[in-house]
């Protein structure tokens, strides 16, 4: 059986763009939650998140994909830059079609479909929207492939393009999916993981009916407690992380740095309460 190794770790988080700048707010015991800056969020209940202080330029994105690829695009670009630098691996030497991309998320491209009903809508008095105030990639935010064969496309990878998206375990399905592929001889490297942007106004107003969010509006540090006693709901946030992953031998072969082996995989999907809940699980 082949088996897959981490070699490479990218991130874009609140508090931390990169995985130094993560590891060191989460280590530290300082918290990223704030009061929302990206939209007015007066007549919300919950009117705090996690906002990422995301620069497209400094994390490698050029002026094009700024312009073509929605948010969560930008963070999953920006996060497998740092991952396959940080794997060591010599794109030019490698086989493309060897190489494949399985990444997660569960909301998708809500930032941009948003901006632009709100656009070709007139701020949604509009029943008859004007597609002609619609941004020219659109389509693109719409299509949930866009995710994948946006990474796909910035490091030429030839291999297998999948998004998957199970709710809250869309990340690790991803991974374990990445997995499965080296298991089965598809792929010998997978760029892997998750991204998601949601904080936005729509997203959040999904959330204020059934009061899922808090709204410790007046101590956004502190709201998010999710073990604590007087807990009153989560906190929006946004964020992205991608893994390398690689057969382990062709890893040792080339003296690669080895965080870990993912050992195995499993998923399952529960009828709960007339919704399905999923579940996976990952041993490192």
């Amino acid at each position: 059986m082949r088996r897959s190794a981490v070699t490479g770790v990218g991130v874009v988080a609140p508090g931390g763009v990169g995985r130094e700048a993560f590891w060191d707010e989460i280590t530290s015991g300082r918290t990223a939650t704030r009061n929302i800056t990206f939209f007015d969020p007066s007549g919300f209940r919950s009117q705090i998140a996690a906002e990422c202080d995301f620069d497209p330029a400094a994390a490698g994105l050029t002026a094009e994909d700024v312009a073509r690829m929605d948010r969560y695009v930008q963070f999953a670009v920006a996060s497998a830059l740092e991952a396959t630098a940080d794997s060591g691996l010599d794109l030019e030497r490698i086989d493309r079609e060897r190489m494949g991309v399985t990444l997660g998320s569960a909301v998708g491209g809500t930032t941009l479909l948003e901006i632009d009903y709100v656009a070709v809508s007139n701020t949604g008095q509009e029943w008859l929207v004007d597609p002609d105030k619609a941004s020219t990639f659109l389509y693109e935010a719409l299509v949930p492939s866009t995710l994948a064969s946006e990474v796909a496309r910035k490091f030429g990878a030839q291999g297998p393009a999948v998004v998957v998206s199970t709710g809250c375990t869309s990340g690790i399905d991803g991974i374990g999916y990445g997995h499965q592929l080296i298991q089965e001889g598809e792929a010998d490297i997978v760029i892997t993981g998750a991204s998601e942007t949601g904080i936005s106004p729509i997203s959040m107003a999904c959330f204020d009916p059934i009061k899922a969010t808090s709204h410790r509006n007046d101590d956004p540090e502190h709201a998010s407690r999710p073990f604590d006693r007087d807990r009153d709901g989560f906190v929006m946030g946004e964020g992205a992380a991608v893994l390398i992953l690689e057969e382990l031998e062709s890893a040792r072969a080339r003296d690669a740095h080895i965080y870990c082996e993912v050992a195995g995989f499993a998923s399952r999907g529960n009828a709960y309460t007339g919704s399905v809940k999923f579940g996976s699980s990952a041993r490192a």
